[in-house]
Formats: C-alpha cells, sequence, structure tokens
C-alpha cells in the first residue's frame, strides 16, 4: 500500500504552496554545485546543468512579466497545436541563450528573486479562477488557476531533478512535492485516451508504484475518457510503473519502448501502454 491508496486524479491540486519548498530547494542546490557540475550534460538533448538552469529562471521571469504585470513583448498569431509548440520552443531557446551568459553565482541570485516573485505571485491567485494560460498538453481550452499552478509545479519540480540526477545529487521524491507532480501529470490522460474507442464502461488503472505514486482510474463513459472516484468490477487493462521512472516517462526523459521494459502491464497491453505516450510538457 502506498501513502496514496486512495483514488486520484478528479479532486483539485493545491499546490501554490508548495512552490516555495520546491524552490528553496533549488536555489540550494545550485549554491552547492561546483563550476564542474554546472558544465555537466543532462538527459535534455543539448542542454547541460547550466542551460537547464538559465530555462527556469527565463521561464519564472516570463510568466510573472506576462500574467501578473500583463506586459507582452510581441505579438504572437497561435492558431493550431503546432503554433503553439514551435513559440514554446523558440521562447525557450532564446532565454536559455541570454542566460546562460550569466555567472553561476549571478544567475543563482536572480532565481532567488524570480523565485520569490512568482511564488508570491501563484500564492495570490484565486485557484478556482480561470486561468490565464490554459494547460494544453491535457486537453484544455481553459484551466482554472490551481491546475496552472500545479503545472508550474510541474515544471519547477522536474528540471530540477533533472539537474540532480546529471550531477549525482540526492533526488527530491518525496511524497509532500512529487505526489502532487504524479497527480497534476495524470490529468493529461484523458486527452491521450480521446481517440481511443471501446465500450462504455472500459476502464483503465495506472499505477505509480511507491510512497508517491498512488492509482488512478481512468473510464470510458458516454462522454469520453473520465477518472473514476470508485474502481469498477474489473479493469481491461492495467499498468504499473516505478515512481522513479514515472516522471521521466512524462516528460520525454526516457524511450518509451525502454520505458515499456520497465512496467507492469496486465490485460490489454495495447491499452494499457498508451499510458505511456502522455507526454505532459510543451515543446
Amino acid at each position: 500500500m502506498t501513502a496514496h491508496e486512495q483514488f486520484d486524479g478528479c479532486e483539485p491540486i493545491l499546490s501554490a504552496h508548495l512552490l516555495r519548498t520546491v524552490d528553496d530547494k533549488l536555489i540550494e542546490l545550485l549554491r552547492s554545485l561546483t563550476p564542474g557540475e554546472w558544465q555537466m550534460g543532462t538527459h535534455v538533448p543539448g542542454w547541460r546543468v547550466h542551460d537547464v538552469a538559465a530555462h527556469l529562471l527565463d521561464t519564472a521571469l516570463r510568466k510573472v512579466s506576462l500574467v501578473r504585470d500583463g506586459f507582452f513583448a510581441e505579438a504572437i498569431d497561435i492558431r493550431t497545436p503546432h503554433d503553439l509548440v514551435d513559440m514554446v520552443n523558440r521562447l525557450n531557446r532564446e532565454g536559455v541563450t541570454v542566460y546562460r551568459r550569466l555567472s553561476p553565482a549571478v544567475l543563482t541570485d536572480l532565481m532567488a528573486l524570480a523565485c520569490d516573485q512568482s511564488a508570491g505571485f501563484h500564492e495570490s491567485l484565486d485557484p478556482f479562477a480561470r486561468a490565464a494560460h490554459s494547460v494544453s498538453w491535457a486537453g484544455e481550452d481553459v484551466s482554472l488557476n490551481w491546475f496552472d499552478t500545479a503545472r508550474e509545479l510541474t515544471e519547477r519540480w522536474h528540471h530540477q531533478q533533472q539537474i540532480r540526477l546529471a550531477t549525482g545529487r540526492p533526488g527530491i521524491l518525496t511524497p509532500e512535492l512529487y505526489h502532487p507532480v504524479l497527480d497534476c501529470f495524470l490529468r493529461g490522460l484523458p486527452a491521450v485516451y480521446r481517440d481511443v474507442h471501446a465500450p462504455v464502461g472500459t476502464a483503465v488503472l495506472v499505477e505509480i508504484v511507491g510512497a508517491c505514486g498512488g492509482r488512478w482510474r481512468l473510464s470510458q463513459g458516454e462522454d469520453g475518457w473520465r477518472f473514476l472516484k470508485e474502481g469498477p468490477p474489473e479493469f481491461a487493462a492495467q499498468i504499473r510503473i516505478p515512481e522513479e521512472l514515472a516522471w521521466r516517462v512524462f516528460t520525454k526523459g526516457i524511450d518509451r519502448d525502454e520505458a515499456l521494459s520497465q512496467t507492469q502491464c496486465e490485460g490489454d497491453a495495447e491499452l494499457a501502454g498508451k499510458v505511456l505516450q502522455l507526454t505532459a510538457v510543451v515543446g
């Protein structure tokens, strides 16, 4: 039994208070890195530790500038999902190009300021009001602030975890921080399954195995796939993913075939394996 054996995937994820915790750990981590560790490669193609840190600084400042302050540096016409991906990739490249020029000391000091302002902004929001930006990878055209804030937590958490993995530092796979990250990631499952046609009542059980994990129950309803509050009598497919693997699966940090070899599936293998197609990042 995990610490989160109860149902997941339906209740709001109220995580604004966790941003300061995860960012405090980030600042502590960055201040501890040696010059050589700043130059280590990560599993993000072409990005060193310095580049990942630059990305975290850029996205925090960009979010506060755009959403809190309403500052638009340029007019962007988004008409298709591909337009969104292209825009995000371009902005990420530009941000890393600029902030990788900063020394580790300067970057870290600016990160502390950016994190404080970012956390304060998310703490000030009504979690049930409409968010400025939808969580597109979950298939939403409109999202509430609680979901956008949880998405922000996943970004801060998984990029920091990339740095920790690259430098051999202890991870932050703690129930307090990692479980809400997993819960947020898996909210994208209905969108992943929307093109899967199955009889109404067909159910899939997703289990993230470990102290930070839990169980998510997805079912085909009359109007699409949705989460269940209670488990059905039986599942057409089940998949178990080790918690140390899960975050890499959902952030493009591991090849899908390699991930499949490290999971356990029961029942309809194709239906269960669909879970591994979930990508909870843009770009």
